[in-house]
């Protein structure tokens, strides 16, 4: 037997003005047929998983192109094609594959193609009309008709932060095998919940949900069941959370019991949505508490949702307030990076930090302080997977304030940003992190608190007010009950 597999992976929002070109995908991890001989990320964990599944069964692989980058606008038309062609080469001129198994995202959009994933995977069914052909995607996956209709299987993450994509890479294996078998014979069933939202998992009542969705895999017939979330700052007419059932052979089954589970998400859905505080309130909220280390995220300049990292409007907020003894990390700044580089660990340096991208990014904050540390090579845990962080650099101010700066755009996941620069966060009252919700397990073991600030910016949380064009507006939250006309 043999196993055709790759990745390709961005998360685009179409809202956003800066471009994802081919240099972004190299600056973050791009892989021609090697990615295996790396220590796996997050999304290259599934390739991990599957080598060694097919290897241990005497199958042959052939590992196609490994391209991820931080998310951000369109990726362009050239940088897609270029992609999406490599993985389609590789295909033509491999043995013929009985399984292909592709780690994507499920929310790439490019400029002349709003349903990436489809377009790739139906490209692969023409040439492999035969082949067994597996989907792992991203949580927050855009669950489209042309993606359904080409793969046999589609498996998501399960888990709001991501630390489960080994666990789903080995599930989607094992179907495969079945179907390549002949044990099994998929059938998708698919139910739009109608909910524009974000969805933390690991704690009540999602976590309880999440247990409702494992035991439906209990009933006889049913090999799989998935919750797409969606990825709500993406223009499209399918942007939303979707639930994916798939039975063995049995659609109607299939079709019934994503809908019932889909309206059971729905029903709780004034529960499942996170709740946030804004700027002005979170920051009173810090004053007014004296233990710390009280985390603060600055959800709306998530640069794993495509803000551009660098947004300067609660660095402006807690200098405006006086406030003391904090740290706050990650500023993407390439300029003021090799600025800090060229004058030298120990060196006393002003500087305008962030502000730069976009107008999402907010002004230019004017600094003074003393470069602390510069360090490259650094990663960060993302559940068991290591991501990069390019090069950093650890500024103080005004002796209590330490600020975190790189040439790399990535979201904080885990301490490990702080604590590889010699910042003790135990001894800081206040910690702002750059995230929406990837950093929530980690930092959750060290925060006496942890606040989700809608902050001003690229991805702020309240989805009711995202300005969709292409996506019809009868959706929950915008709508209380977006059924209620059927």
């Amino acid at each position: 037997m043999h196993l055709f597999m790759a990745t390709l992976s961005t998360e685009t929002n179409t809202f956003s003005p800066v471009p994802t070109i081919l240099s972004d995908y190299e600056a973050y991890y791009l892989r021609h047929g090697t990615a295996t001989q790396d220590a796996p990320n997050l999304m290259t964990e599934a390739l991990h998983v599957w080598r060694q599944r097919a290897e241990a069964l005497h199958w042959s692989v052939t590992e196609s192109l490994t391209a991820i980058a931080e998310p951000a606008g369109l990726t362009t038309a050239t940088t897609f094609d270029a992609l999406k062609n490599e993985i389609l080469d590789d295909l033509r001129n491999s043995a013929k594959p009985d399984v292909i198994l592709l780690q994507l995202h499920g929310a790439m959009v490019a400029e002349d193609e709003p349903d990436c994933e489809g377009r790739i995977v139906s490209e692969i069914r023409a040439l492999c009309p035969d082949a067994v052909i597996g989907v792992a995607l991203d949580l927050h996956c855009h669950l489209r008709p042309r993606l359904l209709e080409h793969a046999d299987l589609l498996i998501a993450f399960r888990e709001y932060p991501h630390d489960d994509a080994a666990a789903r890479a080995k599930e989607l294996f094992s179907l495969a095998k079945r179907q390549l078998s002949g044990e099994i014979s998929p059938q998708i069933g698919m139910f739009d919940c109608r909910m524009v939202s974000l969805f933390l998992t690991k704690t009540d009542p999602m976590r309880a949900f999440k247990k409702e969705m494992e035991a439906a895999e209990d009933i006889p017939g049913v090999l799989s069941v998935t919750l797409g979330h969606g990825f709500p700052w993406a223009d499209l007419p399918e942007t939303g959370a979707r639930m994916l059932v798939t039975t063995n052979g049995d659609l109607p089954l299939a079709q019934e019991t994503a809908k019932a589970l889909g309206q059971r998400f729905f029903e709780l859905r004034d529960e499942v949505a996170m709740a946030y505080s804004e700027l002005d309130e979170a920051l009173d909220q810090v004053e007014a508490t004296s233990s710390g280390p009280i985390v603060l995220a600055d959800m709306s300049d998530n640069s794993g949702a495509g803000a551009p990292g660098d947004s300067t409007y609660v660095l402006e907020a807690i200098l405006e307030r006086g406030l003391r003894n904090l740290a706050s990390a990650i500023y993407w700044d390439p300029d003021a990076v090799q600025a800090c580089v060229a004058m030298g660990e120990g060196a006393e340096i002003e500087l305008d930090v962030g502000g730069k991208v976009e107008v999402a990014s907010g002004r230019p904050v004017n600094i003074r302080g003393r470069i602390m540390a510069i360090k490259s090579g650094l990663k960060q845990h993302l559940g068991p997977a290591l991501e990069p962080l390019g090069r950093m650099v650890w500024l103080r101010l005004q002796g209590e304030i330490d600020l975190v700066i790189n040439d790399l755009r990535i979201q904080v996941y885990h301490p490990e940003v702080f604590e590889q620069m010699g910042i003790d966060l135990s001894q800081k009252h206040l910690v702002v992190v750059k995230s929406l919700f990837h950093f929530y397990t980690s930092f959750a073991e060290i925060a006496s608190d942890v606040i989700f600030c809608a902050t001003p910016g690229r991805v702020n949380p309240n989805t009711a007010r995202i300005e969709f064009k292409q996506r019809d507006l009868n959706f929950w939250p915008r709508v209380h009950d977006p059924f209620a006309l059927d």
